[in-house]
């Protein structure tokens, strides 16, 4: 997939992924990836931005595998962008298919 789509969608991935759950960044990783390949260095800075944008609180939970981990989870405002974001998302997937003519790429 193209970087810059890709891109664009990690913050909706982020929020949706952790509207089902809380996580450490590296379980985050790990569901994304089940869909779309991500790395390590690309949901660090990410989760530090949506913090930092108030989307995302974070607190330590111990951990019987290793050390602490830091565990993040929405905001209420992270909840609302989640849902502002999804609503985009299925928009813009609705109109593109329309566009496409539903295909599946394999013409």
């Amino acid at each position: 997939m193209d970087k810059q789509m890709k891109k664009g969608v990690l913050d909706l991935c982020v929020l949706s992924v952790l509207s089902e759950e809380d996580c450490y960044g590296y379980q985050l990783v790990e569901k994304i990836s089940a869909a779309i390949e991500i790395s390590e260095g690309t949901i660090y800075p990410l989760l530090k931005r949506l913090q930092k944008e108030g989307l995302l609180a974070s607190y330590i939970r111990e951990s019987s595998e290793g050390p602490a981990r830091k565990y993040y989870k929405l905001t209420p405002e992270g909840i609302t962008k989640c849902k502002r974001l999804r609503k985009e998302w299925f928009e813009f997937y609705n109109g593109v298919n329309k566009l496409l003519g539903r295909g599946n790429g394999d013409e």
